[in-house]
């Protein structure tokens, strides 16, 4: 009779290996961090006897559930902004927040928060891509599970970097510190291939498998990096990293919801681990990714929750089950993704998609302990039947839920005995939680009353506060030849002449005093009368003006200057105007020197709004009281002296108040 650490017997083992063997009443006998026997109840208690038995009649004993894809400090994100596209949720709102609480402390809590959540459900292997990923690593192995915990490289500033170079530099530590832990596997994790250039993809590949470690990133989560990556690149997303050598590294691919049979082909080919996330998929209405085919082309695949924060939750058995559903409604076949195979996905395919089949995923002798007790009876899952061998994965991924685990074990150590954690203060996240909830509240509703800390929000400004001098006025007869009048003046000097057409949507708020928000598209038109090229950009004004100087020669006060990098629908819903104003114009523009200040002259004929006048327009930029007045002089001189416009020509109105 050999003496082992625990035992556990008179449950229906799943020891989900390749055979599927299963065992009613079953039992497992563990030693130290390891399986020694998994068999027959009878012919294991028969061998062997333990210091700690388990009765686990009427429930079943089955490998952890593995989470291939999440981000766990986001689960202090749950809930916080909700039913919104990728582009606003990611960059309107995750991103400025991340960027003013993400720290150390963030990042453990979240952590401790995750761990709980997972632990409850049954989860004890989870794949994580974040920042401060050392304390994401030393979090989740003080609270007993095991993880592949990604280091976040982008080409953006990030929290815990300034430049991808220093994301680098941490990963590097960050892997040498952690590769020998017994839970914890350091990965490489450039954020996605439209938020990496093909340097740091390759970057982050060679530092992949100069360690030895997995990759992992996300892949054509939305239509819209489909689309980018084809008219930046030219090139579909998959194939691009293919070619810069990315799949060489042992890769964890999220999502994958917009890959064609081509892509589905080249991650097959290399060998990469795709991690199905269909929650957050549809939540953030992404698309429904093709399972069916991948499993036909022999693409590996597993299940992920994604962060919290798009979830919301990280219940691995509302995964499964919204898995396998989806596969039948996507393709009107019901025999699709069957249970049995859901179930393989959020266990066994699972941990070998992480590079850790060998070590964990089933119930195997000499595979590590890691795994939970369901309660086989409660009335969600009454009545059962035992005709079909099947029947039983069934019952786990049809009505199983998380409150079915009653305890849960990883790498011989029990984490949760009748559903009581063993490693966490529950009570202590939940409290500290509801305190970060609180500071991030007070930090969105500041941000929400004001536009321009909105528009700081998402990526800054080019500008500092300028001041810009400016006039306009109506011409009715010829502008050519009053341009010519101009221009030949010997005290003007052309620097250079450009023609535009402008095509303004100005975003227009209850509270005059918040400002506008223009967004612009530029298009530069050529010789032939065709644009050759377009510039996008927002610009932020306050419609009051800081001074009138001369008859309508105003001082516009606080212009800001941010970049225009997303698409208008986007700005649409990040800043829910009152309402919107549309200005189309045709613009010859001239750069001029007058007596050595640099003056823009433009001549605008306005196409929407349809109006019968041009418009001559005259600015100059300004940092100083002294240097407005100077150039307010000049602008006067220009007028009267130059071209001879008088001051009943003039117009105090923007083209927006054409609207």
């Amino acid at each position: 009779m050999q003496h082992v650490d625990t035992l556990l017997f008179g449950g229906t083992v799943l020891t989900m290996n390749r055979n599927l063997d299963s065992f009613a009443p079953g039992a497992v006998a563990i030693q130290g961090d390891s399986i020694v026997a998994v068999g027959p109840q009878e012919a294991v208690r028969a061998q062997y006897r333990a210091e700690h038995e388990v009765d686990c009649r009427g429930q079943i004993i089955m490998p952890g559930l593995v989470n291939a894809h999440t981000h766990m400090p986001m689960s202090l994100l749950r809930a916080m902004a909700d039913d919104l596209r990728l582009d606003v949720w990611l960059m309107g709102y995750m991103m400025p927040v991340e960027r003013e609480f993400v720290s150390p402390e963030f990042v453990r809590l979240g952590t401790q928060l995750s761990c709980a959540e997972m632990i409850r459900g049954g989860t004890t292997l989870f794949a994580d891509m974040y920042y401060y990923e050392a304390d994401v690593a030393a979090a989740a192995a003080e609270a007993g599970l095991r993880g592949v915990c990604g280091q976040t490289v982008m080409k953006f500033p990030t929290p815990d970097a300034e430049s991808y170079e220093q994301s680098l530099a941490y990963t590097r530590q960050f892997i040498e510190a952690w590769r020998d832990h017994p839970l914890i596997v350091p990965s490489v994790a450039p954020h996605a291939p439209y938020t990496c250039t093909d340097e740091i993809l390759q970057a982050c590949a060679e530092l992949a498998l100069s360690y030895g470690v997995p990759l992992q990133i996300h892949i054509l989560e939305t239509r819209q990096e489909a689309e980018e990556s084809w008219a930046e690149f030219e090139k579909k997303v998959v194939n691009r990293v293919a070619e810069l050598g990315v799949f060489r590294a042992r890769t964890i691919a999220a999502h994958c919801v917009h890959v064609d049979t081509e892509q589905i082909r080249l991650l097959a080919q290399h060998g990469v681990a795709v991690a199905h996330n269909p929650t957050s998929n549809l939540k953030l209405a992404s698309g429904i990714a093709p399972i069916k085919e991948m499993l036909e082309r022999g693409v590996r695949l597993s299940i992920g929750t994604d962060g919290a924060a798009s979830n919301n939750d990280l219940d691995m058995f509302e995964e499964m089950r919204l898995a396998a559903l989806l596969a039948k409604g996507a393709t009107f076949d019901p025999e699709v993704l069957p249970a049995r195979e859901a179930l393989l996905m959020a266990t066994r395919w699972g941990a070998e998609a992480l590079g850790l089949g060998n070590l964990t995923g089933s119930l195997e002798v000499g595979k590590r302990a890691d795994l939970i007790v369901l309660d086989q009876q409660p009335v969600h899952n009454t009545p059962r039947f035992e005709r079909d061998p099947n029947a039983i994965y069934s019952q786990i991924v049809y009505a199983g839920q998380a409150a079915d685990v009653q305890h849960v074990m990883v790498n011989g150590r029990w984490l949760m005995r009748e559903r009581a954690l063993l490693t966490l203060d529950e009570a202590a996240i939940r409290q500290q939680a509801e305190e970060y909830a609180r500071r991030m509240d007070a930090f969105l509703i500041a941000r929400e009353g004001n536009v321009l800390n909105k528009l700081v929000a998402i990526g800054g400004l080019q500008q500092e506060e300028s001041f810009e001098i400016q006039v306009k006025a109506i011409v009715d007869g010829d502008g050519e030849a009053l341009i010519a009048r101009l221009l030949q003046n010997p005290a003007v000097q052309v620097v250079k002449h450009h023609h535009y057409r402008q095509y303004d949507t100005y975003f227009l708020f209850d509270d005059e005093d918040q400002g506008r928000v223009r967004y612009r598209e530029d298009d530069f038109i050529g010789e032939g009368g065709e644009p050759v090229a377009v510039r996008t950009r927002l610009t932020y004004t306050i419609p009051d003006k800081a001074r009138e100087f001369d008859e309508a020669v105003l001082l516009s006060h606080s212009r800001f200057i941010a970049p225009a990098d997303r698409p208008l629908r986007f700005y649409r819903e990040y800043f829910k105007a009152h309402r919107e104003c549309e200005v189309h114009k045709d613009r010859l523009r001239w750069h001029v020197l007058y007596k050595g200040v640099l003056f823009y002259v433009n001549l605008d004929q306005i196409m929407m709004p349809k109006t019968e006048h041009r418009y001559i327009e005259i600015k100059s930029r300004t940092w100083s009281q002294r240097d407005a007045e100077y150039k307010a002089a000049l602008t006067a001189e220009i007028l009267n002296e130059v071209l001879g416009i008088s001051p009943a020509e003039r117009v105090r109105m923007e083209y927006v108040d054409l609207c």
